[in-house]
């Protein structure tokens, strides 16, 4: 590949493309970086690149098995990855939350009430689980509990694990400096390995880890130690001031101090994922979004008349469509919707008479990528007339006949003529203006009713809005036949 060529198509649009691609890219990096099914979506990735090689050098049979096993690789994916597919949606739905909460003076302040009260609770060996609520919601992973939403403070998180306290034996939730609730029992661990000898409290812990970003501290009941659980992980900590590091280090990251440490932030951490990512982008650009080679394909486009003046009409037969050839990428075509495309001719500067209108490429209006080649036909001729004002006498049309028994008299309509805007060529002509049928079927006594008037073509009304007039049948009983009468 030209290297040149590559940098001499490049677009605006490519740019954000490619980089719309790697964030995506980093998110799903980032994402399944500490996931425990991270070695699934490894092991997919792995098979793909086997698949490309067997493409690559016509291994027919072991691309016809990848095929078949890709075929289905969608739904594996929603079944293997379903609870990181809801917490992604849930951070999606919940971003910014933290950010925007405006309450860094306190941050302080809740660790020491945090450190203090699980120092305190460790020493009087009374058990505790505490849970401070990250970005996931927690919601769908507690059971039971009891609503709070107090305030945050030292003498009533220690007194909600007093052994006499009705919800000691359950978590306590924290979010954003308030006790949400308490009681709460908590999703247990799976994990064998991680779990070894750890009590109740230590299992719910590490389980609500393993499903959330949520720090669980656990205050040991028989060993007075206190650990913390968080991305699956538990550690036991020497101290309480570890504790309080380890949560100042927590708050400062769902807190930061200032847009500016945190827009700088976000490019120093994990540069390695964003390395890869917009490599991967890039590498998936040039192979799906970039090619060299134009094709050109033919339409058969409408001609949209725009901008005519409701005082102009354009007399005739007007040419309705055009052939069009347009030229671009094969991918830009698989994205351009054909509906889309027309012919759009201006006729705001018309003049009066038959006139020829060149069709240029630029009336066609096309993406960035696909070019107009070229129109044909490459002129059209309207007959363009100016409408002057006229008064027409109104013609009532019926149909079917009256009743038996009844006469017509007369058929009379109210206006009998209508102001109306037609070309030169018609004034002084013979031109009615007709109402809609008028059913005589109906009629057995002497009727008004209202009609609409149905403007023949290249004839309008003043305004551009349909008329109507009222009619009025006039009818008679039929005399009866005298008796004897020769």
């Amino acid at each position: 590949m030209d290297i040149s060529i590559l940098l001499h198509s490049f677009r605006i649009q490519d740019f954000f493309d490619i980089l719309l691609i790697a964030f995506m890219i980093y998110g799903l990096l980032v994402w399944f970086r500490d996931a425990a099914s991270r070695f699934v979506l490894v092991g997919i990735g792995i098979l793909g690149i086997i698949y490309y090689l067997a493409r690559s050098f016509q291994l027919y049979l072991s691309a016809a098995v990848l095929q078949g096993f890709f075929a289905v690789i969608l739904l594996a994916m929603v079944i293997i990855f379903q609870e990181e597919f809801r917490r992604f949606f849930e951070r999606i739905a919940t971003w910014g939350r933290f950010r925007k909460s405006g309450r860094v003076s306190t941050l302080h302040a809740e660790v020491e009430i945090i450190v203090q009260s699980a120092a305190n609770l460790a020493r009087q060996h009374m058990g505790a689980l505490i849970v401070i609520q990250g970005q996931d919601p927690l919601d769908r992973h507690l059971a039971g509990g009891y609503p709070l939403d107090g305030v945050l403070s030292q003498p009533l998180l220690e007194s909600i694990f007093d052994p006499h306290s009705i919800g000691h034996d359950g978590a306590v939730v924290i979010d954003r400096g308030r006790l949400v609730s308490f009681g709460c029992h908590l999703p247990l661990s799976t994990n064998a390995e991680r779990i070894g000898n750890l009590g109740l409290r230590h299992t719910a812990a590490l389980g609500l880890s393993e499903r959330t970003d949520a720090t669980c501290i656990v205050v040991s009941e028989e060993r007075g130690t206190i650990s913390v659980a968080f991305a699956g992980r538990i550690d036991v900590l020497k101290n309480p001031t570890e504790l309080s590091m380890i949560l100042e280090r927590l708050y400062g990251k769902k807190m930061p101090k200032g847009k500016t440490d945190h827009f700088l932030g976000w490019f120093r951490r994990n540069p390695l994922e964003k390395a890869t990512a917009i490599l991967l982008a890039s590498i998936l650009w040039v192979a799906f979004g970039y090619q060299k080679d134009l094709v050109r394909r033919d339409f058969t486009l409408p001609i949209e008349y725009r901008n005519l003046s409701p005082q102009w009409v354009i007399e005739g037969t007007k040419i309705t469509e055009a052939k069009g050839t347009l030229s671009g990428p094969e991918q830009a075509f698989n994205l351009l919707n054909p509906s889309s495309l027309r012919v759009s001719v201006d006729l705001s500067g018309v003049r009066e008479g038959r006139q020829e209108i060149e069709l240029t490429n630029d009336m066609i209006k096309t993406p960035a990528n696909i070019s107009v080649v070229n129109v044909t036909p490459s002129r059209i001729i309207v007959n363009a007339s100016r409408l002057r004002n006229a008064v027409l006498p109104v013609d009532v049309r019926t149909e079917g006949s009256l009743p038996p028994g009844v006469i017509l008299q007369r058929i009379d309509a109210k206006p009998t003529h209508v102001s109306v805007l037609l070309p030169k060529r018609l004034i002084g002509t013979d031109l009615q203006i007709p109402t809609e049928p008028v059913d005589l079927r109906k009629v057995t006594a002497t009727t008004s009713f209202s009609a609409k008037l149905i403007t023949p073509p290249e004839v309008s009304f003043e305004g551009g809005k349909p008329l109507s007039v009222e009619v009025t049948i006039r009818v008679r009983p039929k005399a009866a036949p005298v008796k004897g009468a020769e």
